[in-house]
């Protein structure tokens, strides 16, 4: 969420339910069996008035929860991927 003054509000999500809601639960049996339950894959998601234009998510077989390799959903991987959606729409 943007505030009045451009500030972004960032929320938490603490009981999950928009983790499952969006199907980003770490179900993975190796975080699970380590006592990891309930993580949220590590993604990022591009949406204009709601509507959902890119979603990345950074897991791996070897890497399920995109702790080696998150670079699919850094911001420099997001906004080349909102500019590319942008320029594809013009």
């Amino acid at each position: 969420m943007i505030d009045p003054n451009g500030m972004i509000q960032f929320m938490g999500d603490p009981e999950g339910a928009l983790t499952r809601t969006l199907d980003m639960e770490l179900n993975h049996p190796g975080p699970h069996s380590v006592g990891i339950i309930g993580r949220c894959k590590r993604f990022a998601v591009y949406a204009v008035n709601g509507e959902v234009k890119y979603v990345a998510v950074s897991e791996r077989e070897d890497d399920p929860a995109g702790d080696d390799y998150p670079e699919d959903t850094l911001a420099e991987a997001l906004l080349d991927a909102i500019l590319k959606h942008n320029n594809d729409e013009l």
